[in-house]
């Protein structure tokens, strides 16, 4: 039996953002028409590391499409040479069980979770969206802006870091992308229509009093307990939406504000997979701040493995083994 192994480069050459958006949007729709199979993340957390071991299996039956991503945090990795995130992924086939491919799923990882971002935004976000604010300006950093360039007309993107240098690197990788990077102070950043956190922080950085009525925050940071990038103040005022309950409420933007009692689940306004298959509204006026917390999830993955999968088929990408 042959599979397909798909390095990094084979990854980054067959995804496209605009064909990774429409695959999350549908895994998304189908979780809201409770249609997909995708038990919790499973932790294994190395204290002494400073990190952790996340295994994330799902299966949705429409598309016949399983598998397992087996993927890492670790913040201090950068000083290793290494990304903060490392990933695996094994997709399979539902009808024997047998694997079809083993792919690099790092870059898929960051794609995927951008594009999460984007089809958020579209439901949520203004319709007139023109700035973009990014607070962190890490590997994430970049696949929230492609995504958010392929959704909303952005006509200017306000970056921050708490290293400056990292803004100027997004904005050299970004040169051609048609939009004005401009590098500024976090407050002044939160003046932006859509407002995306991908730090890694336990402690708020982002002020209630810097977010504006009519915002759109993708909280995308928090992806583990303990974790929390915006006040708990800006919760009370949102429209909050998750990505899921099970993941969400123990490890999202939502899990320190519910445990210290600033919110309750009443304070939950629902799952972008119920928006998305119209089971709820998203944005109803111009005024109200809506919220995104992203943990990301297990269907997003295998949706964009099949992708991958299939483009590389298609294309005659990768190589094969002997299983």
């Amino acid at each position: 039996m042959e599979i397909i192994w798909l390095n990094g480069e084979d990854v980054k050459e067959i995804l496209v953002m605009s064909e990774v958006i429409d695959a999350v949007e549908k895994a998304f729709h189908y979780q809201g028409i409770g249609s997909v199979q995708m038990p919790p993340k499973v932790y294994l957390y190395f204290e002494k590391y400073n990190g952790d071991l996340r295994a994330m299996p799902a299966y949705i039956p429409e598309t016949d499409e399983a598998g397992v991503k087996i993927v890492n945090s670790h913040p201090e990795n950068p000083e290793k040479g290494l990304p903060t995130v490392l990933a695996t992924y094994i997709l399979n086939d539902p009808s024997t069980g047998a694997p079809l491919a083993i792919m690099n799923a790092t870059y898929l990882t960051d794609i995927r979770t951008g594009a999460a971002g984007a089809v958020a935004a579209k439901y949520l976000a203004r319709k007139d969206s023109k700035v973009l604010g990014i607070v962190g300006c890490g590997r994430q950093a970049k696949t929230q802006l492609l995504g958010t360039l392929e959704v909303f007309e952005i006509e200017k993107v306000l970056v921050t870091d708490k290293n400056p240098s990292q803004c100027q690197l997004l904005k050299n990788e970004m040169k051609g992308s048609g939009v004005d990077i401009i590098p500024c102070g976090i407050r002044e950043t939160c003046k932006a229509d859509i407002i995306t956190t991908t730090t890694p922080v336990r402690k708020p950085i982002i002020k209630n009093e810097w977010v504006e009525d009519g915002a759109h925050i993708n909280a995308i940071g928090a992806d583990a307990p303990g974790k929390q990038e915006l006040e708990g103040k800006i919760l009370q005022r949102a429209k909050i939406v998750i990505d899921s309950w099970e993941q969400a409420h123990h490890s999202g933007e939502i899990n320190v504000p519910l445990s210290s009692g600033e919110i309750t689940e009443a304070n939950i306004y629902g799952e972008l997979g119920e928006i998305i298959s119209r089971k709820k509204k998203g944005r109803v006026d111009d005024d109200e701040i809506t919220l995104f917390d992203s943990t990301g999830l297990a269907i997003q993955d295998v949706a964009v493995a099949a992708l991958a999968y299939k483009k590389a088929m298609k294309n005659g990408v990768g190589m094969k083994l002997v299983f």
